[in-house]
């Protein structure tokens, strides 16, 4: 689940930011000079409530401890310390406080709420719902309870559940924000892409500085094949948050759906001057330069994707067909063989060791790539053919005639495979058979004609199989 985010424009939120480390400083002088009391406890309460809020929470725990050393049974004070310690994600001593907290107040609903948070928090699911539901019992209209119990159900993936309760709540509360902020995102999962992106501009209507709810719109846009409307979520995105390489890496995605190659390589380019160590933004600047056809370039970014993680087999592939693209068929079948070794189950990888092994005149081997091409993808009408015509030129006819029918039984329109069989059985003196099938590829694709005359310049003198052919 993504985390919301609530988040000004740069400027501001560093104005802020200045602001509160003055208040923060100011604050700390008062006490140093004894003017707030830190053994009182209404002044300890102040203290600890000033700290909470500019999330200084370790300073919050120090005098929150000292205030509980003075009231030990004061349920706010625990609660208050366990709320302390959830954000020190020191989880375990959250839910102890809070237990304890409950053990004096039983009915105050806020501690249910907050206990409900630290079990999420640990990914006690149950446990959780539990502390929601208890809250839920004591104010049905608890706004804060039924959102939290929702956020917990998006978690585990229940999806629809999280979905009406967040609507209860935006009947409880028509302007929560997170509310449409997280029903974007489970909408987004619940493959409802149009419902998502309504629901992240109700969010942005209200908190129109969230960088998250502007990317996570982008990335909806992107998914359904908006990629202009996606490009100005990511710029929004950006204005607001600068050094953002998720943004930046998924509008060079867009640039380069749209075929904005040039644009796509600066965002990459970008992504990788805050992230150097991104392997995917490597790997799709090589990609950008293949398109590009800048090959040398292409194997480079490539090469860096690699550098940092060598595991990336995408790389290995795109690298290899650089290479290939260049003529340097050892370096492109060594790239092949590690993609195809990282990933056995993709059968494009398979296909191009293949090819790279018939072109390096390793047939055998190349039919052994073939034939895994055709397990994993058995409907590959080309992959049966470059098998039955390989087969066919190491002289194994019988195989290869039945490799090709089952091309042709896949595809009927696709002429090599008629010819190739044509081809076999003329190897075979099977000429009749043969004829009818340079016949048929004929039709299919013409220009098989001159190629036929070439490679068998007797049977085309041959006045009888000619008339077969053309019958």
């Amino acid at each position: 689940m993504s985390q919301y985010d609530d988040f000004d424009d740069n400027e501001s939120h560093s104005q802020s930011s200045e602001q509160s480390e003055e208040a923060v400083r100011r604050f700390r002088e008062l006490i140093k000079t004894g003017q707030k009391d830190i053994n009182n406890p209404d002044a300890l309460e102040e203290i600890i409530q000033f700290y909470f809020f500019h999330e200084k929470f370790d300073e919050a725990l120090t005098y929150v401890e000292r205030l509980l050393s003075f009231q030990p049974f004061n349920s706010d004070a625990l609660q208050r310390k366990g709320m302390i310690l959830n954000n020190l994600t020191r989880y375990e001593e959250a839910l102890e406080c809070f237990e304890r907290a409950i053990s004096l107040n039983p009915a105050d609903t806020e501690i249910y709420v907050n206990q409900g948070i630290a079990f999420d928090n640990v990914n006690k699911v149950e446990e959780a719902m539990a502390s929601f539901d208890k809250a839920v019992a004591l104010d049905p209209l608890h706004s804060d309870a039924l959102f939290h119990k929702a956020v917990t159900l998006e978690k585990i993936e229940k999806f629809e559940e999280a979905v009406n309760l967040f609507k209860t709540v935006l009947q409880i509360d028509p302007d929560h924000p997170e509310v449409w902020y997280e029903m974007g995102f489970c909408y987004d999962y619940m493959d409802k892409p149009e419902d998502s992106i309504r629901c992240y501009d109700e969010h942005i209507n209200r908190d129109p500085y969230n960088f998250n709810a502007w990317y996570n719109r982008g990335i909806v846009q992107n998914r359904i094949g908006k990629f202009q409307e996606s490009i100005v979520s990511y710029e929004y995105a950006l204005a607001i948050k600068e050094d953002f390489p998720s943004a930046l890496f998924n509008m060079g995605n867009a640039y380069a759906n749209l075929g904005k190659l040039q644009d796509a390589i600066k965002c990459f380019k970008a992504t990788i001057d805050l992230d150097p160590k991104d392997d995917a933004a490597w790997h799709n600047l090589g990609n950008a330069y293949e398109e590009l056809q800048q090959y040398t370039d292409a194997i480079f970014h490539y090469s860096q994707a690699l550098r940092y993680n060598a595991e990336h087999h995408e790389s290995y592939f795109g690298r290899g067909c650089c290479y290939d693209a260049l003529g340097k068929l050892p370096e492109a079948l060594k790239d092949y063989r590690k993609a195809a070794s990282l990933q056995p189950s993709f059968p494009e990888y398979w296909y191009a060791c293949a090819d790279a092994e018939y072109n390096s005149d390793n047939k055998d081997v190349a039919l052994q790539h073939y034939v895994k091409v055709t397990q994993l993808e058995p409907k590959n009408y080309e992959a049966w053919f470059d098998y039955g015509d390989t087969l066919i030129e190491v002289g194994n006819y019988k195989e290869g005639i039945f490799a090709l029918e089952q091309s042709i039984k896949l595809n009927e329109k696709f002429g090599l495979s008629h010819f190739s069989r044509a081809k076999a059985l003329a190897g075979l003196n099977r000429f009749e058979e043969a004829a009818n099938e340079f016949s048929a590829s004929f039709i299919i694709s013409p220009e098989l004609r001159s190629e036929f005359l070439s490679i068998f310049p007797k049977l085309a003198s041959w006045r009888w199989f000619m008339k077969l052919i053309n019958r």
